[in-house]
């Protein structure tokens, strides 16, 4: 049975955007609109919000559930070209707030078909937008024992990544690996050791998603041009769902906070290093009513800044 979509720190995302009546915000990572309609609750009907999502069955919810709202604009695109589409719509350096809530929906999930879930078997897709791209039943098909542990190990931190590796190479000899059930079990069989609580395939999966789609690589793109599209004052919260993305968001903002680089010893004050962005308060975490309420929740971190004035 489906979970239903619970967005992920809504409450604490969105007021940390200050949503102001006259406002212009980016929706970067739709899903299926729980941030978004929480922001144009508090948006005048001057406010203007862009949702931006590449998954098609997200857009098309998207252009459903807010048709009679002249506020709202959905965009098909990855999120990696904020900037462009802040370009396209005319918003470039004006938006008063940015979401981004990484990783994949619980609908993507539910949906056996999207080939995204260990749980159900289905075809093994794993394309957020299954329209473009390689599936993951197709690089699995062709991809070298090596570069598949390099995938395992870079993106999903898994310490037994070469053995599962050599364990789907020569599975595929026998029979091509074209399932979620086949590939869990593969990988199973072939994990020796995994966390307590979790699916032996849990990592497996995880690198095999972000390899497909691209979502570090992403992530970077949309941080590298992100300030541009902010207005003075404008914020920036993002959601991440493990320690690679939050590495990136971490480090991306404590970098533009601390400005231009000079070499040590050299006397300079906070203006003179020209920081481009102010982090706003601590890193923000679930509390204990909203992961029971909603499991896939216990790994979120929100990190807010500000673009300085």
């Amino acid at each position: 049975m489906a979970q239903e979509h619970l967005s992920v720190l809504l409450q604490a995302s969105v007021e940390a955007l200050k949503v102001e009546p006259m406002g212009i915000y980016i929706d970067a990572t739709f899903g299926r609109g729980g941030h978004s309609r929480l922001i144009l609750d508090g948006l005048g009907e001057q406010g203007r919000l862009i949702g931006i999502d590449r998954d098609p069955q997200a857009v098309a919810h998207g252009e459903q559930l807010f048709a009679q709202d002249d506020r709202f604009q959905m965009v098909q695109e990855n999120f990696a070209m904020l900037a462009e589409v802040a370009e396209q719509q005319g918003v470039a350096g004006q938006v008063n707030g940015i979401l981004l809530d990484l990783g994949v929906s619980s609908p993507q999930l539910d949906q056996a078909q999207r080939g995204f879930s260990f749980i159900q078997d289905g075809p093994l897709d794993m394309r957020m937008d299954p329209s473009r791209g390689v599936s993951a039943a197709e690089w699995l098909a062709k991809a070298e024992s090596r570069e598949i542990a390099q995938v395992l190990k870079t993106y999903g931190e898994e310490r037994h990544a070469k053995r599962i590796a050599r364990a789907l190479v020569e599975a595929r000899v026998e029979q091509p690996i074209e399932t979620t059930g086949r590939l869990a079990e593969l990988v199973s069989q072939a994990n020796p050791a995994w966390e307590k609580g979790k699916h032996p395939a849990t990592r497996s999966f995880q690198a095999i998603r972000i390899f497909i789609n691209g979502e570090l690589d992403a992530l970077r793109e949309t941080l590298d041009g992100v300030i541009d599209v902010l207005a003075p004052g404008g914020r920036l919260a993002v959601i991440s769902f493990h320690s690679l993305e939050d590495r990136i968001v971490k480090r991306f903002m404590r970098d533009q906070a601390k400005g231009d680089p000079f070499p040590p010893g050299v006397p300079v004050t906070d203006d003179q290093r020209q920081p481009r962005l102010r982090l706003v308060g601590k890193a923000i975490t679930p509390d204990e009513a909203e992961t029971g309420a909603n499991p896939r929740a216990r790994s979120a971190v929100l990190r807010v800044a500000e673009r300085c004035l």
